[in-house]
């Protein structure tokens, strides 16, 4: 079954909607010009209701590597996710699994990307946006992603409850990734478009 991840959480009432419904993963922003950012503070309160079994991912836009380390020794991040220009000896510096995002675009190589982050757990492709970096609410051309990667693929770019099971179908990711898709405003989760989402994952078949 495709695994999920909420992603942008702010509020615990939405960290809880999401993983009763079944979310797998549920993603911290560290990104301050985000309307979705949380503070360490405020990050570690969340993690305080995260469950058993459902994996806390951190989020990160060009950080340097002591504000990582410092996220990390305040809230338990099985995962970090980085979503800006890092290198792969910066992603792999911190003793965590981690994601590396690619914008896609006309003339981004996936093939390429792969090769160059063979530490990563897998790619998370999102669609490209001129100065943003995802939560964008905006999907990309999937053809543009090739068959034979050799990284799981997470799923992300403009994915809410009415394409997400086509996504699947079409991409067959290991895994989606949504944020504006499940809102009613940045940073604020719709508990009703969560489990409508996720609804769909489940009846994609995959």
């Amino acid at each position: 079954m495709t695994k999920i991840k909420i992603c942008g959480i702010t509020r615990k009432s939405d960290l809880l909607a999401a993983v009763r419904c079944g979310a797998d993963a549920i993603g911290l922003v560290f990104y301050e010009k985000s309307p979705r950012y949380v503070t360490l503070e405020q990050a570690a309160e969340l993690a305080r209701s995260i469950p058993p079994f459902v994996t806390l991912v951190g989020l990160f836009v060009n950080a340097n590597a002591k504000m990582v380390q410092e996220a990390l020794q305040r809230v338990p991040l099985s995962v970090l996710q980085f979503h800006g220009d890092e290198d792969p000896t910066f992603c792999a510096q911190f003793g965590r699994p981690y994601l590396k995002a690619v914008r896609v675009n006309l003339g981004v190589d996936l093939i390429q990307y792969a090769t160059r982050y063979m530490g990563a757990q897998g790619l998370l492709l999102d669609a490209f946006v001129e100065g943003e970096y995802g939560g964008t609410g905006v999907s990309f051309d999937w053809t543009l992603i090739p068959h034979n990667l050799s990284l799981p693929i997470v799923l992300s770019g403009g994915l809410d409850a009415s394409n997400v099971a086509n996504a699947i179908r079409r991409v067959k990711p290991w895994a989606v990734d949504v944020s504006s898709g499940v809102e009613t405003a940045k940073g604020i989760k719709d508990a009703v478009k969560i489990a409508a989402f996720i609804d769909e994952v489940e009846n994609s078949g995959i």
